[in-house]
């Protein structure tokens, strides 16, 4: 890193400083409000205001790079596309985790150590029968997830590097297990355990979609879209989710709190909800004929009516996790030879934006959240598991940054400022006298 500096001067007062810039080995630069003795508001009474921190850098990061205006996405300088064709999700999440891909010594290793942790005790099974039976299954993820530190005390403490490296293992574990044992109650179907011959995308198909009384086959087209699916959604920098498992994490609270943090974030419709608002959007277009007059509404800019599933927050250009994930839509579709109107209908409606000039100049490409909704509908996973099932390809990336956070020596705990605009001070008035 190299290191400059900017003045600022306040016109108020006519004070002046020099705000050190630091340089990253990619992406921009960042003014380091750390590296002024006494703070910016020791030296100049000014806090800063970033309204949902788009220019605000909250930490320190080795493990993921994105370039929006590019389409660039990197984890620890691997382009995703490279990943999601040659990888598979636990060699990513050992990428994400230790910082370089594993010999093979260490990758089975790591898959051992995974497979032998994916069971949950039986008394965490019975803590889902106190949920009721048409509990979303997001409501019952999230505490399951946190229950966890009751069942695995030993990993709440976190000063301990090797304690935190078993924490992570069996966070990613059993993450697949609680996934589909949610599914599997919300359902009113038996819970299948883990079986420890099968690989980790495998064995959660097998968990979600067998039952006792036959042999199911993992369909290895599904597999191959799940498993790019996860890689694809394993990390994505700083997104809401992810600083959410840090700031829970800053306080020192035990990482399968932290996680269960993550999982309540990524459920809103904003972030790990925008697959489920595709297939939604895609139900009130209702019918191919409809699709014209809809995006006529988009372009008016009309009142709620948004085209999900199109273009991105970070993205301004094409997002390279959803090219990969078209050609595995494609795949998935083809397998299964269905004719579901709502699959034809998304298919239709990708063709006609994707050239249509209002969106083609906007850059409004489909983003990973169109194709994995409908791979997920395909599959025959209903709407109310596709944040689950993001919650479990995120996982690995959550607990990487987790323990990056973790290991930082100068980490303390988060405590955003603000700008206050409410009432000055005032006295308090006797009821009687209001």
């Amino acid at each position: 890193m190299t290191n400059n500096t900017i003045t600022i001067t306040d016109n108020r007062t006519g004070k002046k400083i020099d705000l050190p810039i630091k340089d990253g080995t990619m992406g921009p630069s960042t003014i380091d409000l750390n590296g002024i003795k006494g703070g910016l508001y020791d030296n100049m009474g000014l806090f800063t205001l970033d309204s949902g921190y788009s220019q605000t850098a909250s930490c320190k990061s080795a493990i993921t790079f994105i370039d929006g205006d590019q389409g660039v996405l990197l984890h620890r300088g691997i382009p995703i596309e490279e990943l999601a064709e040659n990888s598979g999700f636990l060699e990513t999440a050992y990428l994400l985790i230790y910082g370089n891909l594993p010999t093979k010594p260490q990758y089975d290793s790591f898959c051992w150590e995974i497979n032998h942790h994916s069971m949950v005790n039986e008394q965490l099974i019975n803590f889902y029968r106190g949920f009721r039976r048409d509990a979303h299954p997001m409501a019952t993820l999230v505490g399951a997830v946190g229950a966890l530190s009751a069942f695995y005390q030993e990993e709440t403490n976190i000063s301990d590097p090797n304690i935190r490296e078993k924490a992570m293992i069996r966070i990613i574990a059993k993450m697949p297990t609680l996934v589909a044992t949610s599914y599997k109650y919300s359902i009113g179907q038996p819970f299948v355990y883990p079986r420890n011959n099968m690989h980790y995308t495998a064995n959660f198909i097998h968990m979600t979609f067998s039952v006792p009384c036959e042999k199911y086959e993992v369909n290895p087209v599904f597999e191959r879209a799940l498993r790019k699916i996860f890689i694809l959604h394993a990390d994505h920098e700083q997104n809401a989710s992810t600083s959410t498992v840090r700031m829970a994490g800053s306080s020192k609270a035990n990482p399968f709190a932290c996680i269960s943090a993550g999982i309540s974030c990524l459920w809103g419709p904003s972030h790990g909800g925008a697959n489920e608002a595709v297939l939604k959007m895609l139900q009130e277009i209702g019918d191919k004929k409809n699709i014209k007059p809809f995006l006529d509404k988009v372009k008016a800019k009309e009142a709620n009516t948004r085209l999900m599933g199109f273009g991105h927050r970070v993205y301004k250009n094409y997002d390279p996790r959803a090219a990969v994930l078209k050609k595995s839509c494609h795949e998935v579709l083809a397998e299964l030879k269905i004719h579901d109107p709502l699959l034809e209908l998304a298919q239709e409606l990708e063709a006609i934006a994707l050239s249509d000039e209002y969106f083609i100049e906007r850059k409004l490409f489909p983003n990973v959240d169109f194709y994995s909704g409908i791979i997920f509908r395909a599959m025959g996973f209903p709407l109310s598991m596709f944040t689950a099932l993001f919650a479990l390809a995120r996982t690995a990336g959550w607990v990487a940054q987790w323990n990056e956070m973790m290991s930082e020596p100068t980490q303390k705990i988060d405590r955003p400022r603000q700008l206050y605009t409410g009432q000055t001070k005032r006295p308090y008035v006797p009821m009687e006298k209001r």
